[in-house]
């Protein structure tokens, strides 16, 4: 069973566990809890891609005080995606739909969007790699560290994309 799905059922109330009890309410109920789940673990997870803003900004330092300006434009481009893909994390699309909604969630794509979020985990820990890695870089080998940061964040970025296509029924 899957920790973060585990850790939600546990935190039901004995009112959530009664009314998980009537038939054909248990169904909605599991679907209600991949969800928070699903938002639980983005959330985490957005939170951990900021943090290697740090990571960026000691770059930045480091390159500023050599004198090799030429990095700063690598470091705000690397800065913008890592933003722009951290934004598009916290704020994607739950899975969740309407009863008159054109476009319907099913089960099945739910499952699907769940083991894709729990895959970007390892998406986001490239991250964090390749930004220490910059960090620990020396200010010539900016450039190219600093490249890997942002093809880390473009990695992340088409998984996302991949995402949007299930929840949209394009997959």
């Amino acid at each position: 069973m899957d920790p973060i799905l585990g850790k939600a059922r546990s935190g039901q109330g004995a009112l959530e566990r009664l009314a998980s009890a009537i038939p054909g309410f248990r169904g909605y109920r599991e679907r209600e809890l991949r969800r928070d789940a699903d938002r639980l673990q983005r959330e985490f997870l957005a939170g951990r891609l900021e943090s290697n803003k740090k990571a960026l900004d000691d770059v930045a330092d480091r390159v500023s005080r050599s004198g090799s300006l030429d990095a700063i434009n690598d470091i705000e481009t690397a800065r913008k995606r890592l933003d722009r893909v951290a934004a598009r994390l916290r704020y994607a699309e739950r899975g969740y739909s309407g009863f008159f909604d054109a476009v319907k969630v099913d089960e099945a794509a739910l499952g699907r969007v769940y083991d894709l979020d729990l895959s970007l985990v390892d998406a986001v820990e490239a991250v964090r790699a390749a930004a220490d890695a910059a960090r620990a870089a020396g200010a010539s080998d900016a450039h190219t560290s600093l490249a890997a940061v942002t093809s880390a964040v473009d990695r992340l970025d088409e998984r996302l994309r991949e995402r949007e296509a299930i929840l949209g029924g394009f997959s």
